[in-house]
């Protein structure tokens, strides 16, 4: 998704290859079909208005960016999609090739990004991208989403809501040992309200999703 392997050899999010050149199709078959329907649900609570200009941290195959430029108008909206990996970035390229205004960048979303220091955006949004890091690389991606949304800009979290592993069912606490890195075991035990609140955000709003998944909306 957005990192090429070896930054962060403990992370998951970090696709390639195979798993790259097939993730849609894998995260279908894992979810029983349940994927599509709930991003384009959390995309929809997004309320894209047509002029927003959107940066994507961690952009992936472009399946979230264009059901994004879907609500955007085609002289006005705009949307940037930030991602490290060259094989989510073709990926990238040939589904939103019909939207003139969509983009994608080669970057790490843990730097700072190569995008003019004037270019601000409405929106900012990660998906399961945040929990794949170790807490302080997590900051500098926080930190630098507040940086690029303008004075009103609002900050999209899609990712793990705060849970208690050992409450979890056993049916849905073994596949996520199996499948998750030791990152998200961290992520799911912290506040991500107060954290955000720490870096100058506010008036949170969040939508759960399955019990465990969470799209938490942060006004700067």
């Amino acid at each position: 998704m957005n990192e090429e392997s070896g930054y962060y050899p403990k992370s998951k999010v970090e696709v390639k290859g195979f798993m790259a050149a097939h993730y849609d199709a894998i995260l279908n078959m894992a979810t029983f079909g349940r994927y599509s329907p709930f991003i384009e649900k959390a995309i929809e609570m997004m309320r894209i208005r047509p002029q927003d200009k959107i940066l994507d941290l961690g952009a992936g195959t472009g399946r979230n960016a264009c059901l994004m430029m879907k609500y955007l108008s085609g002289d006005k909206g705009e949307l940037v999609g930030i991602d490290i990996c060259d094989d989510m970035i073709s990926q990238f390229q040939k589904r939103c090739r019909n939207f003139h205004r969509a983009e994608i960048i080669k970057a790490r979303v843990d730097q700072p990004l190569p995008l003019k220091n004037t270019k601000k955006f409405d929106k900012v949004f990660i998906s399961f991208v945040l929990h794949g890091f170790p807490q302080e690389v997590r900051a500098k991606v926080i930190n630098s989403a507040f940086g690029m949304l303008k004075g009103d800009g609002i900050f999209f979290v899609l990712d793990y809501n705060e849970f208690s592993l050992s409450k979890m069912p056993f049916y849905a606490r073994i596949p996520f040992k199996l499948i998750e890195c030791s990152y998200a075991f961290d992520f799911i035990k912290r506040d991500w309200r107060e954290i955000l609140a720490k870096t100058g955000f506010k008036d949170f709003e969040q939508h759960i999703f399955f019990n465990y998944v969470r799209l938490l909306k942060a006004q700067k």
